[in-house]
C-alpha cells in the first residue's frame, strides 16, 4: 500500500467502528517496548546497527502467521516529508520521537491502521494496537499475539529478574503501556475533574493529553495509562487500568445526569451555541475548535443533537490538526490561514451531516 493510503484519510478504518462505552471512551491502546539482544539501544546505535535492526524486523514481517492479521506496509521515515510525518503523528500511528529523532526509523502499518509497529524509535521495536471504545483486553490480545510471533524469531533483550530491558527505565519489566482515550466534559464542567484525576494518579496511573506526555487535555480529552511496568504482570496492569477507568466512566455518567437534571436549559444552550459556531464560524483556532467539538459530541451522546454521527467528530479531531489541514490543502499555511481553513472544513462537515 502506498503512503497516501495512510495520510490522505483522517479516519482510520478501525475508528469507523463503535466499541463498548464509545460515548465516553474513544479508543483503547496497548504499546509494547522491545529491544534486540546484542544491539545498542537506538540512541547509541550506529547507522549500520540500526539498519541491521530494521532488516531483521522487516524479515520477521514476512511470517505467514503475521500475515493472518492482514496486509502490512513498511514505511521508512527517511523517505517521507516532514508534513507526512506530522500527519502520521496526528493519527497516532507514530510517535513524535520517531518522527523527529530516529535513525533508520520506520513504521509498519496494517491496512486498517489498528496495528502500528515502530522500528528504531526510543526502543528497537514498539508494537502498538488500537481498538475503538473500551476494549483494552482486545487490544492486549492482539498485541500479545504479535509479540509472541516476533519473539519466536527475534532474540529480545530480557532478564529473569528485570524482565524486558528498555531504553527508558520506566518501561523496564513488562514494557507495557496500556491506555484509553476518554472524553470527560461533564466532570470538567462540574469542576470535579481535578479531584478525580488526583485520585487516579494515586493508584499508579498517569493522566496526559490527547497526544501523550507533554500535551494538554484540549477538548476535554484525557489519556489514562499505567505508570508501573515492573513488579506487576501484564494482566494485573490491565485489570487495574480497566477497574479505574470503569469508575471514571461511572462518575462521568453521573455528572451528565446531574447536569441534565439541575440545569437542562443552560446545558442545551451551551451545546447548541457550539453547534452554531461550528456551523458558521469563519475563523477557528485549534483550542476553540476542540472545545466546541467536545460540546457537540456531548450533545450527540445525550440525545440533544441529532443528524450528526460521532465518527464525523472523530474525523474532525484529526482533520483540524495543523499537519492534516496543510496536507489536505496541498500547501503550507500560515497560522491565520490554518484557522480559516479549519473553520471552512468544519462548516462543510457539520452542515453536510446536520
Amino acid at each position: 500500500m502506498a503512503l497516501g493510503h495512510f495520510t490522505e484519510q483522517a479516519l482510520s478504518d478501525w475508528m469507523k467502528r463503535e466499541g463498548p462505552e464509545s460515548d465516553i471512551v474513544l479508543s483503547s491502546r496497548i504499546r509494547l517496548a522491545r529491544n534486540l539482544r546484542g544491539f545498542p539501544f537506538p540512541m547509541l546505535a550506529t547507522g549500520q546497527q540500526s539498519r541491521e535492526v530494521l532488516d531483521k524486523v522487516t524479515e520477521v514481517m514476512e511470517n505467514e502467521d503475521l500475515k493472518e492479521l492482514g496486509d502490512f506496509s513498511i514505511i521508512p521515515l527517511s523517505g517521507i516529508s516532514e508534513l507526512e510525518k506530522k500527519v502520521l503523528v496526528e493519527k497516532h500511528l507514530i510517535s513524535p520521537n520517531l518522527a523527529n529523532e530516529s535513525r533508520n526509523g520506520a513504521v509498519i502499518l496494517s491496512e486498517n491502521e489498528s496495528i502500528s509497529i515502530m522500528v528504531n524509535e526510543e526502543d528497537h521495536i514498539r508494537i502498538q494496537c488500537l481498538t475503538p471504545g473500551f476494549q483494552i483486553q482486545e487490544a492486549w490480545d492482539m498485541a500479545n499475539r504479535i509479540d509472541d510471533m516476533m519473539e519466536s524469531q527475534l532474540n529480545f533483550a530480557f532478564e529473569e529478574k528485570r524482565g524486558y530491558l528498555t531504553s527508558c527505565p520506566t518501561n523496564v519489566g513488562t514494557g507495557l503501556r496500556a491506555s484509553v482515550m476518554i472524553h470527560l466534559p461533564a466532570l470538567v464542567m462540574t469542576q470535579q475533574i481535578s479531584r478525580i484525576l488526583s485520585a487516579v494518579t494515586q493508584v499508579g496511573l498517569a493522566v496526559r493529553g490527547m497526544y501523550g506526555e507533554g500535551s494538554d487535555s484540549s477538548g476535554n480529552l484525557f489519556q489514562i495509562s499505567n505508570q508501573i511496568t515492573l513488579g506487576q504482570s501484564e494482566e494485573e496492569i490491565i485489570a487495574n487500568l480497566y477497574s479505574v477507568v470503569q469508575q471514571i466512566i461511572e462518575h462521568e455518567r453521573a455528572a451528565r445526569e446531574r447536569m441534565q437534571e439541575d440545569a437542562p436549559y443552560r446545558l442545551a444552550d451551551r451545546i447548541h451555541r457550539s453547534f452554531g459556531v461550528l456551523s458558521h464560524a469563519v475563523i477557528l483556532d485549534s483550542k476553540e475548535a476542540m472545545q466546541r467539538l467536545s460540546d457537540v459530541r456531548l450533545g450527540i451522546d445525550l440525545g440533544l443533537l441529532t443528524g450528526i454521527q460521532p465518527k464525523t467528530l472523530n474525523e474532525l479531531l484529526v482533520m483540524t490538526q495543523p499537519g492534516f489541514l496543510q496536507k489536505h490543502s496541498g500547501e503550507l499555511l500560515t497560522a491565520e490561514n490554518r484557522d480559516i481553513r479549519r473553520a471552512e472544513l468544519i462548516r462543510e462537515r457539520v452542515q453536510d451531516n446536520g
